[in-house]
Parts: structure tokens; sequence; C-alpha cells
């Protein structure tokens, strides 16, 4: 059985696009530095609290060395989504070590009968994943393999 380590700081929840954030168009979150992040894995969490029917939504996560210029393909993505439901995906940045800053782009696709715009309310947020943490989790997926 997985027992975590006991934590003496709580991790600290970096929002990438707020709770609540509505869009009917592609578009991206804001540039987030994680330049001073102790561990390079970051869980990201996507709550999507809001849809209408026949539509997707894909998220990506970008990395940049510089906050301005991103990289043209992702580091990571969400599998599409269609439904509300919360999703978790861990990004691992020791291949990026030139990446100092994440965001989130995403991309609305809508087909199917009524309006052609499609309509998502979604969040999204990154934590770090403690070293500890990972080191048991790791050991503990080779001891079942």
């Amino acid at each position: 059985m997985l027992e975590f380590p006991a934590m003496t700081t709580p991790i600290k929840e970096i929002i990438l696009v707020p709770a609540g954030t509505t869009v009917s168009a592609k578009g991206d979150g804001a540039a987030v530095d994680v330049s001073s992040a102790a561990n390079r894995v970051f869980l990201v969490t996507l709550s999507i609290t809001k849809i209408i029917e026949q539509e997707s939504l894909d998220l990506s996560i970008f990395g940049s060395a510089d906050g301005a210029a991103w990289d043209a393909k992702s580091i990571a993505a969400f599998p599409q989504k269609f439904y509300c439901e919360e999703s978790p995906l861990l990004v691992d940045l020791t291949a990026h070590p030139n990446v100092k800053f994440v965001r989130a782009h995403w991309e609305v696709a809508r087909w199917g009968r009524g309006t052609e715009t499609p309509m998502f309310e979604f969040g999204v947020s990154l934590r770090e994943v403690p070293a500890g943490i990972l080191k048991e989790a790791t050991a503990e997926a080779k001891a079942r393999a």
C-alpha cells in the first residue's frame, strides 16, 4: 500500500485558467513561471463545470524559456473532452530543462443541431508533486511490474 510521507509545507496551487472561465473559441491562459519549483513534475487538473451538447474541448500545456516565445509542440495534452468532469494529468518537465514558463491552450469545436458556437466553462490548476511522493510511487510501480 502506498503511504505518503508527512509534508511540512502545503503544496501551493497555481491557477493556469481561473475556475468558471467561459470560452467559445480557442485561446490561451496566462504564462506561469515554474522555474522556482523544487521538483519539475506537476499535477495539472482540468475541471469542466458547464457545457452544451455535441461539442469538444482539447486542452494542452505549452512551455517557454522566456514566457514570450512558446514551443510549437505541446508538452502534454488531455484526451479530448465532451462532458463535465474533473481530470488529472501528470506533467513531467524534467525532459524540458529549458522550460521556465507554462500555459494552457484550448481549442473548442461544436457540431450537430442548434447554435454552432461552442461553450465550455472550466478551470485549470497546477500543483508541484513533491519528490518524496514521486520516489515512493515509482518504487511501488516498479514493485508491481
